[in-house]
């Protein structure tokens, strides 16, 4: 009897592209900066070195476009927060705000990939500009909900409020944080009642 020879199926350029940024993701909130090469990242993606310039200029590329998939991958987080929310502009607002105390935001991983996007900002040109793209377009949002709720001027609000959860994100994904998660919804708050007046 003949053996039956599975049918050979070749992946997209799609599914080959998304595997090489989440390693690149995994290598960088796993092994850093400094040890993330094209070797670590075709290694964990199941693919050939060579592949990584058949999609990507090189390995800075694919950082870069790894942190634009990390940014978008949280933006989503933030959006389906919103959507499940009570439809009452306070609601819609808290819950953008304290979307990021849970999962997949509030996430060991993520933070390591996030603190190395950090780290980059100040050495990679591209890196920096994203990250300015990514953080406007957070704080923009926010400055819709906050104008939802309170009409007016709320850039600074929308800083302060940006500093105040990503500080409280920090401490909740680096884990055993002096607070809970709901204590943390409570801060942001008090914080937002407080800037609001």
């Amino acid at each position: 009897m003949q053996a039956v020879r599975s049918p050979f199926t070749r992946e997209s350029a799609d599914t080959r592209r998304d595997a090489l940024i989440a390693a690149c993701a995994t290598s960088l909130a796993q092994n850093g900066v400094q040890g993330t090469s094209v070797r670590v990242i075709c290694t964990a993606a199941g693919v050939s070195s060579g592949l990584l310039r058949h999609y990507f200029e090189g390995v800075d590329a694919l950082v870069a476009a790894t942190y634009r998939w990390t940014g978008d991958k949280v933006q989503t987080a933030l959006a389906d927060a919103v959507a499940v929310a009570p439809q009452t502009p306070r609601d819609r607002l808290l819950a953008y705000l304290t979307a990021s105390f849970v999962p997949p935001i509030a996430d060991p991983e993520l933070l390591a990939t996030w603190l190395a996007f950090w780290a980059l900002t100040k050495t990679d040109a591209q890196i920096a500009m994203l990250h300015g793209e990514i953080y406007r377009d957070y704080r923009a949002d926010l400055e819709a909900l906050l104008a939802a709720c309170q009409p007016g001027d709320h850039r600074l609000t929308a800083v302060a409020l940006t500093a105040l959860v990503d500080g409280l994100w920090l401490e909740l994904s680096l884990g055993d944080a002096p607070f809970s998660r709901e204590e943390a919804g409570v801060l942001v708050e008090k914080w937002l009642d407080s800037l609001l007046g």
